[in-house]
């Protein structure tokens, strides 16, 4: 049995921390994520995303160059079988001030969703206008989400093959009522990351499926897609997320966004261009 050197053990998770907190970094600093006197409300499911980028946030509060506040809220939809004192021992040990929301949202989806077919549309629904409604009564103005650099591109695909929509889920995001600004701080990072940091802080995982839903199958088979890609084509996903990040809208189709029927030729503007050269 060989035993681990706990010297390089060390070694591979500062490293595994320091690129988390670089990817973090620029995406607070590419979007304006966090500003001076924000106090953020960081959603935590008790999932590794989210244990991750309490963690990382945490850490960046104490080297950040402005201050900001950190409340960490959990909602305890009342699924058969959560374990309700999971959430509570963790944050004490962190010493992060933290509410437990409760909300039976869990009776609501079983009553309303027809049996055999996927909950998790109506449930996140009913998870993010609680969420919502309690950053406003904590003074939260800003709401972190842990949707990592994956779950971006997962989206993206997701919108393009099943919804015929060009979009996928913005670093930074003003809610469409304009009353909470949420952020992704994990936008940049890989979940491969994600799961080593949490394989080696040994976060206390709960299972997402406690309601007995599966993850919705199009988003397992977009999973699925792009990890075939990612073992046959070395740099592909990180290509598709830099294209979510450079968007040409003249060389779409969209002609909301591009003025396409106001197009007019300036030939001028051209020849001025080749009698410079000309004369030079």
């Amino acid at each position: 049995m060989t035993i681990a050197d706990p010297r390089r053990t060390k070694h591979e998770l500062d490293k595994l921390q320091k690129r988390i907190r670089r990817h973090v970094g620029q995406a607070i600093a590419d979007f304006n994520m966090i500003e001076e006197g924000d106090k953020i409300m960081v959603c935590l499911s008790g999932g590794k995303d989210s244990y991750a980028m309490l963690d990382v946030l945490m850490g960046l509060q104490k080297t950040a160059p402005v201050k900001f506040d950190l409340v960490a809220v959990n909602l305890d939809q009342k699924q058969p079988g959560f374990p309700e004192h999971i959430l509570p021992a963790y944050l004490d040990t962190l010493g992060v001030e933290y509410h437990i929301l409760e909300k039976d949202t869990y009776s609501i989806v079983k009553s309303v969703v027809p049996e055999g077919k996927t909950t998790c549309g109506l449930c996140s629904r009913l998870r993010r206008g609680s969420l919502y409604g309690f950053a406003e009564e904590i003074g939260a103005n800003k709401i972190a989400l842990g949707h990592h650099r994956d779950d971006i591109i997962e989206t993206l695909f997701l919108n393009m093959f099943y919804g015929g929509t060009l979009k996928a889920m913005p670093p930074k995001l003003l809610s469409d009522d304009k009353r909470n600004v949420v952020i992704r701080p994990l936008a940049y990072c890989p979940e491969d990351d994600l799961i080593a940091l949490a394989e080696a802080k040994e976060f206390p995982i709960i299972p997402c499926n406690l309601c007995g839903s599966q993850e919705n199958l199009q988003r397992q088979n977009i999973k699925a897609m792009l990890a075939d890609w990612s073992a046959k084509h070395p740099g592909r996903i990180q290509n598709i997320f830099g294209a979510i990040r450079n968007v040409k809208p003249s060389q779409l189709a969209d002609a909301d966004l591009f003025d396409f029927s106001n197009l007019a030729i300036d030939r001028q503007s051209g020849l001025e261009i080749i009698n410079a050269v000309n004369v030079g």
